[in-house]
Protein backbone atom coordinates (compact mmCIF):
# COMPACT_ATOMS: atom_id res chain seq x y z
CA UNK A 1 0.00 0.00 0.00
CA UNK A 2 1.54 3.17 -0.98
CA UNK A 3 2.05 5.79 2.11
CA UNK A 4 3.05 8.28 -0.36
CA UNK A 5 0.84 11.85 -0.61
CA UNK A 6 1.78 14.62 -3.31
CA UNK A 7 1.21 17.99 -3.09
CA UNK A 8 1.83 19.52 -6.61
CA UNK A 9 1.41 23.48 -6.86
CA UNK A 10 0.98 25.05 -10.30
CA UNK A 11 0.01 21.17 -11.89
CA UNK A 12 -1.97 23.01 -14.31
CA UNK A 13 0.97 23.69 -16.79
CA UNK A 14 2.79 21.46 -18.71
CA UNK A 15 5.20 19.18 -16.48
CA UNK A 16 2.83 19.85 -13.40
CA UNK A 17 0.45 17.93 -15.52
CA UNK A 18 2.49 15.49 -16.47
CA UNK A 19 3.87 14.97 -12.64
CA UNK A 20 0.14 14.23 -12.06
CA UNK A 21 -0.29 11.85 -14.32
CA UNK A 22 3.24 9.58 -14.02
CA UNK A 23 2.26 9.60 -10.26
CA UNK A 24 -1.50 8.24 -11.12
CA UNK A 25 0.08 6.00 -13.28
CA UNK A 26 1.57 4.17 -10.12
CA UNK A 27 -1.54 5.08 -8.02
CA UNK A 28 -0.38 7.28 -5.93
CA UNK A 29 -2.67 10.28 -3.54
CA UNK A 30 -2.12 13.38 -5.74
CA UNK A 31 -3.42 16.61 -4.67
CA UNK A 32 -3.13 19.35 -6.96
CA UNK A 33 -2.93 23.44 -6.10
CA UNK A 34 -3.27 25.66 -9.03
CA UNK A 35 -5.00 29.42 -8.98
CA UNK A 36 -6.51 28.59 -12.61
CA UNK A 37 -9.24 26.35 -13.27
CA UNK A 38 -8.08 25.47 -16.58
CA UNK A 39 -7.66 21.79 -16.68
CA UNK A 40 -7.20 21.42 -20.29
CA UNK A 41 -3.73 19.78 -20.08
CA UNK A 42 -4.59 17.19 -17.36
CA UNK A 43 -7.76 16.60 -19.32
CA UNK A 44 -5.45 15.76 -22.87
CA UNK A 45 -3.14 12.86 -20.77
CA UNK A 46 -5.25 11.65 -18.08
CA UNK A 47 -8.67 10.01 -17.90
CA UNK A 48 -11.81 11.04 -16.54
CA UNK A 49 -12.03 8.28 -14.55
CA UNK A 50 -8.73 8.80 -13.25
CA UNK A 51 -8.30 12.73 -13.12
CA UNK A 52 -11.71 12.21 -10.75
CA UNK A 53 -9.77 11.03 -8.27
CA UNK A 54 -7.30 13.82 -7.81
CA UNK A 55 -7.79 16.07 -5.19
CA UNK A 56 -8.34 19.54 -6.38
CA UNK A 57 -7.26 23.06 -4.20
CA UNK A 58 -7.51 26.22 -5.98
CA UNK A 59 -5.39 28.50 -4.57
CA UNK A 60 -3.21 31.54 -4.46
CA UNK A 61 0.40 30.47 -3.80
CA UNK A 62 0.90 34.07 -2.66
CA UNK A 63 -1.54 33.57 0.15
CA UNK A 64 0.56 31.85 3.46
CA UNK A 65 -2.21 30.22 4.94
CA UNK A 66 -3.81 28.90 1.70
CA UNK A 67 -0.31 26.78 0.92
CA UNK A 68 -0.17 25.96 4.67
CA UNK A 69 -3.32 23.92 4.63
CA UNK A 70 -2.78 22.36 1.14
CA UNK A 71 0.34 21.36 2.56
CA UNK A 72 -1.16 19.64 5.59
CA UNK A 73 -0.67 15.84 5.72
CA UNK A 74 1.19 15.80 2.26
CA UNK A 75 4.37 13.66 2.34
CA UNK A 76 6.15 14.89 -1.09
CA UNK A 77 5.80 18.61 -2.62
CA UNK A 78 6.68 19.32 -5.84
CA UNK A 79 6.81 22.79 -7.06
CA UNK A 80 5.90 24.45 -9.83
CA UNK A 81 3.45 27.09 -9.52
CA UNK A 82 5.07 30.32 -11.52
CA UNK A 83 4.67 32.89 -14.21
CA UNK A 84 7.15 32.73 -17.00
CA UNK A 85 9.51 35.79 -18.85
CA UNK A 86 6.72 37.18 -20.79
CA UNK A 87 4.36 37.45 -17.74
CA UNK A 88 6.92 38.53 -15.36
CA UNK A 89 8.33 41.39 -17.95
CA UNK A 90 4.70 42.59 -18.39
CA UNK A 91 4.12 42.94 -14.73
CA UNK A 92 7.26 42.58 -12.43
CA UNK A 93 5.14 43.07 -9.16
CA UNK A 94 2.91 40.34 -9.94
CA UNK A 95 6.05 38.23 -10.75
CA UNK A 96 7.89 38.62 -7.82
CA UNK A 97 4.97 38.09 -5.63
CA UNK A 98 4.33 34.74 -7.44
CA UNK A 99 7.87 33.71 -8.14
CA UNK A 100 9.78 34.78 -5.17
CA UNK A 101 6.74 35.08 -2.11
CA UNK A 102 4.95 32.23 -3.63
CA UNK A 103 8.29 29.99 -2.98
CA UNK A 104 8.70 31.20 0.31
CA UNK A 105 4.95 29.87 1.18
CA UNK A 106 5.63 26.83 0.38
CA UNK A 107 9.06 26.71 2.23
CA UNK A 108 7.38 28.03 5.22
CA UNK A 109 4.58 25.23 4.61
CA UNK A 110 6.98 22.43 4.64
CA UNK A 111 9.10 23.63 7.47
CA UNK A 112 5.46 23.79 9.72
CA UNK A 113 4.51 20.79 8.54
CA UNK A 114 7.93 18.81 8.43
CA UNK A 115 7.39 17.48 5.03
CA UNK A 116 11.37 16.40 4.44
CA UNK A 117 10.61 15.62 0.50
CA UNK A 118 10.16 18.77 -1.12
CA UNK A 119 11.38 19.80 -5.15
CA UNK A 120 10.73 22.90 -6.79
CA UNK A 121 11.77 24.32 -10.76
CA UNK A 122 14.28 26.45 -11.06
CA UNK A 123 15.73 27.61 -14.18
CA UNK A 124 18.75 28.12 -16.75
CA UNK A 125 17.47 31.42 -16.63
CA UNK A 126 19.63 31.78 -13.53
CA UNK A 127 22.64 31.98 -15.43
CA UNK A 128 23.99 34.56 -18.36
CA UNK A 129 24.58 35.16 -22.05
CA UNK A 130 27.21 32.48 -23.48
CA UNK A 131 29.47 35.12 -23.49
CA UNK A 132 30.19 35.47 -20.25
CA UNK A 133 31.51 32.13 -19.74
CA UNK A 134 34.47 30.23 -21.47
CA UNK A 135 32.69 27.21 -22.43
CA UNK A 136 29.09 25.89 -24.14
CA UNK A 137 28.11 23.74 -21.78
CA UNK A 138 28.62 25.12 -18.03
CA UNK A 139 29.90 23.56 -15.58
CA UNK A 140 28.73 23.27 -12.00
CA UNK A 141 29.92 26.01 -10.30
CA UNK A 142 29.69 28.19 -13.16
CA UNK A 143 28.63 31.65 -11.73
CA UNK A 144 24.83 32.67 -12.00
CA UNK A 145 24.17 35.70 -13.99
CA UNK A 146 20.69 36.32 -14.78
CA UNK A 147 20.02 38.81 -17.47
CA UNK A 148 15.95 38.82 -16.76
CA UNK A 149 13.91 39.41 -14.10
CA UNK A 150 12.67 35.89 -14.01
CA UNK A 151 16.13 34.47 -14.10
CA UNK A 152 17.09 36.72 -10.68
CA UNK A 153 13.82 35.64 -9.04
CA UNK A 154 15.18 32.25 -10.04
CA UNK A 155 18.42 32.84 -8.56
CA UNK A 156 16.17 34.31 -5.10
CA UNK A 157 14.42 30.82 -4.60
CA UNK A 158 17.75 28.84 -4.77
CA UNK A 159 18.94 31.32 -1.84
CA UNK A 160 15.66 31.06 -0.35
CA UNK A 161 16.48 27.38 -0.16
CA UNK A 162 20.13 27.34 1.26
CA UNK A 163 18.34 29.80 3.93
CA UNK A 164 15.78 27.65 5.07
CA UNK A 165 18.59 24.59 5.42
CA UNK A 166 20.72 26.41 7.01
CA UNK A 167 18.24 28.14 9.64
CA UNK A 168 15.51 25.35 9.50
CA UNK A 169 17.00 22.35 8.46
CA UNK A 170 14.43 21.92 5.56
CA UNK A 171 15.75 19.62 2.80
CA UNK A 172 14.87 20.64 -0.85
CA UNK A 173 16.27 19.94 -4.39
CA UNK A 174 15.83 22.59 -7.08
CA UNK A 175 16.43 21.74 -10.45
CA UNK A 176 17.08 23.63 -13.78
CA UNK A 177 15.20 22.57 -16.99
CA UNK A 178 16.03 24.91 -20.18
CA UNK A 179 13.77 24.24 -23.41
CA UNK A 180 11.25 21.66 -21.88
CA UNK A 181 9.14 20.57 -25.01
CA UNK A 182 6.25 17.46 -25.85
CA UNK A 183 2.73 17.28 -25.36
CA UNK A 184 1.18 20.22 -23.73
CA UNK A 185 3.89 22.94 -23.83
CA UNK A 186 2.39 25.75 -25.05
CA UNK A 187 3.80 28.73 -23.36
CA UNK A 188 6.30 30.64 -22.65
CA UNK A 189 9.58 31.77 -25.20
CA UNK A 190 10.89 27.87 -25.37
CA UNK A 191 7.57 26.86 -26.27
CA UNK A 192 8.75 27.36 -29.94
CA UNK A 193 10.13 24.39 -30.56
CA UNK A 194 6.56 22.43 -29.16
CA UNK A 195 4.52 24.86 -31.30
CA UNK A 196 6.59 24.16 -34.54
CA UNK A 197 6.00 20.26 -34.34
CA UNK A 198 1.68 21.36 -33.74
CA UNK A 199 2.53 23.26 -36.76
CA UNK A 200 4.63 20.98 -38.89
CA UNK A 201 1.63 18.21 -37.67
CA UNK A 202 -1.06 20.32 -39.53
CA UNK A 203 1.35 21.35 -42.06
CA UNK A 204 1.43 24.48 -41.56
CA UNK A 205 4.34 27.38 -41.07
CA UNK A 206 6.30 28.41 -38.41
CA UNK A 207 8.98 30.74 -37.73
CA UNK A 208 11.00 29.93 -34.47
CA UNK A 209 12.23 33.32 -33.15
CA UNK A 210 15.79 32.18 -32.12
CA UNK A 211 18.06 29.96 -33.44
CA UNK A 212 22.42 28.82 -31.72
CA UNK A 213 22.70 25.72 -29.56
CA UNK A 214 20.04 24.66 -27.09
CA UNK A 215 19.44 22.54 -24.38
CA UNK A 216 16.14 20.22 -24.89
CA UNK A 217 14.43 18.02 -22.31
CA UNK A 218 11.39 16.19 -22.77
CA UNK A 219 8.49 17.50 -20.37
CA UNK A 220 7.76 13.63 -19.37
CA UNK A 221 11.15 13.38 -18.30
CA UNK A 222 11.47 16.29 -16.77
CA UNK A 223 8.40 14.91 -14.76
CA UNK A 224 10.21 11.65 -13.79
CA UNK A 225 12.96 13.57 -12.58
CA UNK A 226 10.75 15.81 -10.27
CA UNK A 227 9.38 12.73 -8.63
CA UNK A 228 12.69 11.29 -8.64
CA UNK A 229 14.23 14.38 -6.53
CA UNK A 230 11.46 14.41 -4.30
CA UNK A 231 11.58 10.92 -3.35
CA UNK A 232 15.29 11.45 -2.50
CA UNK A 233 16.41 11.16 1.04
CA UNK A 234 17.01 14.69 2.92
CA UNK A 235 20.31 15.95 2.03
CA UNK A 236 20.52 20.09 2.61
CA UNK A 237 19.47 22.73 -0.14
CA UNK A 238 20.73 20.84 -3.50
CA UNK A 239 20.58 22.54 -6.99
CA UNK A 240 21.11 20.46 -10.44
CA UNK A 241 20.83 21.53 -13.84
CA UNK A 242 19.57 19.51 -16.52
CA UNK A 243 21.67 18.90 -19.98
CA UNK A 244 19.49 16.61 -21.84
CA UNK A 245 20.11 17.40 -25.76
CA UNK A 246 22.56 20.06 -26.63
CA UNK A 247 21.96 20.49 -30.06
CA UNK A 248 21.67 23.17 -32.71
CA UNK A 249 18.06 24.31 -33.33
CA UNK A 250 18.71 23.91 -37.00
CA UNK A 251 19.40 20.03 -36.17
CA UNK A 252 16.09 20.35 -34.45
CA UNK A 253 14.41 21.68 -37.17
CA UNK A 254 15.72 18.81 -39.65
CA UNK A 255 14.61 16.14 -37.41
CA UNK A 256 11.21 17.78 -37.55
CA UNK A 257 11.02 18.03 -40.93
CA UNK A 258 12.37 14.32 -41.54
CA UNK A 259 9.83 12.71 -38.86
CA UNK A 260 6.73 14.92 -40.11
CA UNK A 261 7.64 15.27 -43.32
CA UNK A 262 7.06 19.31 -43.13
CA UNK A 263 8.95 21.68 -44.46
CA UNK A 264 7.33 24.96 -43.41
CA UNK A 265 9.85 25.43 -40.29
CA UNK A 266 12.27 28.05 -40.01
CA UNK A 267 14.31 29.73 -37.40
CA UNK A 268 16.12 32.93 -36.88
CA UNK A 269 19.59 32.73 -36.24
CA UNK A 270 20.29 34.75 -32.81
CA UNK A 271 20.65 32.35 -29.80
CA UNK A 272 18.47 33.04 -26.39
CA UNK A 273 20.97 34.76 -24.12
CA UNK A 274 21.26 31.35 -21.73
CA UNK A 275 24.59 29.03 -22.17
CA UNK A 276 23.98 25.97 -24.66
CA UNK A 277 23.34 23.57 -21.79
CA UNK A 278 25.02 22.26 -18.51
CA UNK A 279 27.31 19.50 -17.14
CA UNK A 280 24.31 17.27 -15.39
CA UNK A 281 27.16 15.01 -13.83
CA UNK A 282 26.06 16.21 -10.33
CA UNK A 283 22.92 15.44 -10.87
CA UNK A 284 23.92 11.62 -12.33
CA UNK A 285 26.01 11.20 -9.25
CA UNK A 286 23.00 12.23 -7.07
CA UNK A 287 20.40 10.08 -8.61
CA UNK A 288 21.96 7.56 -10.79
CA UNK A 289 20.47 7.20 -14.84
CA UNK A 290 18.14 10.42 -14.89
CA UNK A 291 15.29 10.11 -17.34
CA UNK A 292 16.21 10.41 -21.48
CA UNK A 293 14.00 10.45 -24.23
CA UNK A 294 16.42 10.24 -27.44
CA UNK A 295 15.72 13.36 -29.34
CA UNK A 296 14.33 12.07 -32.45
CA UNK A 297 12.17 9.84 -30.02
CA UNK A 298 10.79 12.82 -28.17
CA UNK A 299 10.25 14.53 -31.44
CA UNK A 300 7.86 11.77 -32.75
CA UNK A 301 5.91 11.15 -29.59
CA UNK A 302 4.98 15.03 -29.42
CA UNK A 303 4.33 14.80 -33.56
CA UNK A 304 2.44 11.10 -32.98
CA UNK A 305 0.59 13.33 -29.99
CA UNK A 306 -0.68 16.09 -32.43
CA UNK A 307 -1.76 13.99 -35.33
CA UNK A 308 -4.17 12.20 -32.85
CA UNK A 309 -5.81 15.54 -31.64
CA UNK A 310 -5.69 17.39 -35.19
Amino acid sequence: MHTERFLITGAMGCIGAWATKLLLDEGIDVAIFDLSSDDRRLRAIIPGDELSTVQRITGDITDREQVRDAVAGRTHVIHLAALQVPFVRANPSVGAAVNVTGTVNVFEAVKDHGVEHLTYASSMAVYGHPRHYNTDVLPPDAERLPETLYGVFKVANEDTAGIYWQDYGVPSVGLRPYTVFGPLRDQGVTSQPTLAIEAAVRGEEYHIQYGGVVGFQFAPDVARLLMMAARAGPSGAEVYSLRGDVVSMQEFVNLVVEITGSSTITHAKDPLPFPHGADDGPLQERFGEVPHTPLREAITITAEFFEERH
